[in-house]
């Protein structure tokens, strides 16, 4: 992906928070990166099990202590702006097929590198008549309502995404879902770039707390290490260190606008 594109990336895309120093991901050989298809193991079986159990218990006690606050925030979106109190769109979710298979995969036209689902998130811009051109995200943009910014600041438009984690189409950690034609071009630019789609994607992650809001494609290069990075050592007690690590970010608004 380059300055030429001829589709731009929207600003709802690529939503993260940011984190703590790194060394520069994107020098990095990502390729060294890659992951290769390991047996199904009753170990393997049972963490992803305790991860999952971990990650709706996580979501719905979320859900329930936040409700009070969660129906406030969709009061003043309803009474602050004209237009719907959440905002929902199409993302890529998880790959489970067989990576061996997939090239030779007759039955889907076009070969989108998951299961298509849709992502949940209270509204923070203005409706527009060209909401479907796509566009780079802005520390000013002029589309985010006062409210909107606020919660983008703190992460509260995040809050709706609980339910997809019930639903089980994300978790509350994982690598963050894209647009569909946005990951598509990504794939083709960035090698590599479908092997994030191998776990649920998540609210959170180690890419949304170390590094901040995307604004080019090596700032997805950098994210994208952290997201392999975190696929090759997942475990319930690798994402309870991330949620506890997200809690600081969150705070003291780290990477947002």
């Amino acid at each position: 992906m380059n300055q030429t594109l001829e589709t731009r990336i929207s600003s709802e895309m690529l939503h993260s928070t940011g984190g703590y120093a790194r060394p520069d991901a994107s020098t990095a050989s990502l390729s060294a990166l890659r992951l290769t298809p390991s047996p199904v193991t009753v170990e393997s079986f049972t963490d992803d099990r305790a991860r999952r159990v971990l990650n709706v218990c996580i979501a719905a006690v979320a859900l329930l202590v936040g409700a009070p606050l969660m129906l406030l925030i969709a009061v003043l979106v309803k009474i602050s702006s004209p237009g719907p109190i959440f905002y929902t769109q199409t993302r890529v979710g998880i790959d489970r097929r067989n990576p061996l298979d997939i090239v030779g995969d007759g039955r889907r036209k076009v070969n989108y590198g998951g299961k298509l689902f849709k992502i949940y998130k209270f509204r923070t811009m203005r409706p527009s008549s060209d909401s479907a051109v796509q566009v780079w995200a802005s520390p000013n943009d002029s589309r985010i309502t006062p409210l909107g910014r606020v919660m983008r600041k703190y992460r509260l438009d995040e809050l709706p995404q609980l339910v997809n984690v019930l639903r089980g189409e994300m978790n509350i950690v994982g690598p963050r879902p894209e647009q569909p034609n946005i990951f598509m071009q990504l794939r083709g630019e960035i090698d590599g770039y479908d092997q994030r789609q191998r776990v649920l994607p998540g609210i959170t992650g180690l890419a949304q707390i170390s590094h901040h809001y995307d604004a080019c494609v090596d700032d997805v290069r950098k994210k994208l290490s952290f997201d392999l990075e975190y696929i090759g050592r997942e475990s319930a007690l690798e994402d309870l260190r991330i949620l506890l690590r997200t809690v600081p970010v969150m705070l003291f608004r780290r990477g947002a606008w």
